[in-house]
């Protein structure tokens, strides 16, 4: 459709507009100008540069000839993406040409088209009448306006590739693929789209900090270098690394405003701690509020409006001016904290912070304190594993005198944990109690089988090719028992056993099929049929003490839950053929959680208590898994670390029996009491081990032909 105009005289006029000469103005007066806000309840009026004074800089370098590109990291609401929108102002009032704007996928660049855009071009009348007026003009993923074309597109190797553009913006940056189609970064991708245009082409990309610091023993080459993470830290140490400063009202030292200098009381409400925030300046510990008023000082929009932009190299004198040699390079290269946001609360920062690093001592996950450290206070993460490297003798140190392979005091329950290896069960029994606390109560292995070679020696263990060698689990682990530490004689019986189901060929399919026999016994269709079967100490209920668990590969998964493998599979080879409950478990969540257990030494929060007969061994075998950024954890020289998963699996058998949840005053599980009312609890001289049946059992068909003939 043709646009329609009145007149003649309207034609020419229109035309007209695209032969004016530019406003000679910059991209944060062009703003100020014509960029019109319409947040109902919030803000209504013309754009303002002193709300947001440390994006006046950002803003007016897009025109600079001096550089071809731009990152600007910051966290949440600084106002990031409100460059993009003046940037766009400026085009079509000032200086039209080509834009394309690169959203994280066609899903949220549609949402800006529509959220943002098209409200531009609504709330701003100097902005909107640069359309074209066709209706072909105004699409949701192109823009055509007089002198120029707006693309909203996303990052795919058919997008970042094609015609040039001189103005190319990467919105969110750390959300987009590090690689496209093997060709490299979008960045650097889209830069290419901006070459021919050599001074006059820009190339931006603005992000809060999505990936974590790689190298925890990193030392710092300048002031302002970045650590080293992926993504858009990565590009920002490629720039001249400017920083936003404040000068303090009573020191005139110059100071980055970040989270680092709040300070707050420790208090068990998070909410009053939050409430009482304040920044310290680090030289002489002047005290600054987010509002004006308090501590006889300038809030933070005074601070703001005071302060500048850094760059690397180079030093805010007292004075006012700035001194040294600063680091040179095409890219101008931005990084703003959260403390200086403009529109972020600093109760909401600490309050967040506070909920996050509980959620990371209750359950291990660092997800929340990851999210938290990167967009809300704009700062490079530093996993928790990687802080501080353990070491085992610093585990050791921790052990403590608590008697020998008996059950401490505090132990309401025992759990043993099982791994397969090659040639050998490795077993950990482990005790539980208030608090979801645990004690390591005996460590062995078992590596003989029942199965005599010539010479009548008994053979190594083969789990994955002899189904019958899995029964030695039911009297030397299952039905183990443990004397009290109180010295009165009596034994406590162990509740579940957890054991690993994967591994070596052979391994799933007998762990399935010991999990039936446990069941059923040796019937006419076991694959576990031997003559001497009650020797291995087959009875009724065994199956319910015992858990199979393997790793669930979804990284979203729950800590837990049950499956049902193999459960479309008819085959008589399909190993568990959905009748055998396999736990599913979150490994990478759950050694998040043994990680952070590590290193608690304070009692009722999920303390692991070592004791001193433990070898140098089991202590390093907790040491030998890190947590790899991208991958994991990983155990990179392969080193044994059997105490490690053995802990593990105990972690996931917590979760799933709800261990968090008991009240330990008054248990309603009979298995969690103390001692005295313990299910588990027994005197061997008085009282029959706690799963013993009465039940005899049943005949089998031969028998009972041969009775009846």
């Amino acid at each position: 459709m043709q646009p329609s105009y009145d007149s003649l005289e309207a034609v020419i006029a229109r035309g007209a507009e695209g032969l004016k000469p530019a406003d000679r103005l910059t991209v944060s007066q062009a703003a100020a100008k014509y960029r019109k806000l319409e947040n109902k309840g919030a803000y209504v009026g013309p754009w303002q540069n002193e709300m947001t004074p440390y994006l006046v800089e950002p803003m007016d370098e897009l025109t600079s000839r001096d550089f071809t590109a731009e990152v600007f990291v910051g966290p949440a609401q600084c106002g990031k993406t409100d460059m993009f929108l003046n940037w766009l102002t400026y085009a079509t009032t000032c200086d039209p040409a080509d834009m394309m704007l690169i959203e994280k996928a066609q899903a949220t660049a549609r949402d800006f088209s529509i959220r943002r855009v098209d409200r531009l071009h609504r709330q701003s009348e100097e902005v909107g009448a640069k359309l074209i007026p066709r209706r072909d003009a105004d699409n949701t993923f192109d823009k055509q306006y007089l002198g120029m074309l707006l693309n909203l597109s996303w990052p795919t190797i058919n997008e970042l590739s094609g015609r040039p553009i001189p103005r190319l913006w990467l919105t969110d940056y750390d959300r987009m693929p590090e690689d496209i189609d093997d060709e490299g970064s979008p960045f650097d991708q889209a830069r290419k789209r901006a070459t021919s245009f050599r001074s006059h082409g820009m190339t931006v990309a603005e992000s809060s900090p999505g990936y974590s610091i790689t190298d925890p023993k990193w030392e710092r080459k300048s002031a302002h270098q970045a650590p080293p993470t992926g993504g858009i830290l990565s590009l920002y140490n490629r720039g001249d690394r400017r920083r936003w400063y404040w000068r303090c009202i009573s020191c005139h030292h110059a100071f980055e405003p970040a989270f680092g200098l709040f300070k707050y009381p420790d208090s068990e409400d998070m909410m009053e701690s939050a409430e009482q925030v304040v920044l310290a300046c680090p030289e002489c510990g002047q005290l600054y509020s987010q509002h004006p008023g308090h501590h006889e000082g300038p809030g933070r929009y005074e601070m703001n409006l005071k302060g500048r932009w850094v760059k690397d190299g180079q030093v805010w004198m007292p004075e006012g001016h700035l001194a040294g040699t600063p680091v040179r390079s095409d890219i101008a290269s931005f990084w703003l904290k959260g403390a200086a946001a403009a529109l972020v609360d600093w109760k909401t920062l600490v309050i967040n912070y506070l909920k996050a690093l509980e959620e990371y001592k209750d359950t291990g996950s660092e997800m929340a304190l990851k999210t938290t450290v990167g967009v809300d206070q704009g700062e490079a993460y530093l996993p928790k594993s990687q802080e501080e490297l353990r070491a085992p003798e610093d585990l050791k140190a921790r052990a403590r005198d608590l008697g020998e392979k008996v059950v401490p005091y505090g132990v309401r329950f025992l759990i043993a944990t099982v791994d397969v290896q090659k040639n050998r069960f490795v077993v950990q029994v482990h005790g539980i109690g208030e608090g979801t606390d645990s004690w390591i109560v005996d460590r062995f292995e078992i590596r003989k089988s029942r199965r005599l070679d010539p010479d009548g020696e008994r053979l190594w263990i083969n789990p994955g090719a002899y189904p019958e060698d899995w029964k030695l689990l039911v009297q030397e682990v299952m039905e183990k028992t443990y004397p009290l530490a109180d010295g009165s004689g009596r034994m406590m019986a162990i509740k579940e056993t957890w054991c690993d189901s994967g591994g070596r060929a052979g391994v799933t399919p007998n762990a399935y099929k010991f999990y039936l026999w446990l069941r059923r016994g040796d019937g006419d269709e076991s694959d576990l049929r031997i003559d001497d079967d009650e020797s291995y100490g087959w009875k009724p209920g065994l199956a319910a003490r015992f858990r199979l668990l393997k790793g669930d590969p979804n990284e979203n998964a729950p800590r837990a839950r049950i499956s049902y493998p193999d459960s479309q599979r008819k085959d008589r080879h399909a190993g568990a053929r959905g009748e055998v409950p396999v736990v599913m478990l979150n490994v990478d969540m759950l050694k998040d959680n043994l990680n952070t257990r590590l290193d608690r030494t304070d009692p009722l929060g999920g303390r692991i208590n070592f004791p001193s007969w433990l070898s140098y061994n089991f202590f390093a075998e907790l040491c030998v898994e890190i947590k790899d950024p991208k991958k994991g954890w990983i155990n990179p020289k392969q080193y044994r670390n059997e105490s490690w998963d053995l802990l593990v699996y105990l972690l996931g058998a917590v979760h799933l029996l709800a261990v968090e949840h008991i009240n330990w005053d008054y248990p309603e599980q009979g298995w969690a009491k103390d001692w005295d009312e313990n299910d588990l609890v027994f005197n061997p001289t008085q009282a029959k081990y706690p799963f013993e049946n009465d039940r005899k059992r049943g005949n089998s068909l031969s028998q009972l032909s041969s009775l009846l003939a």
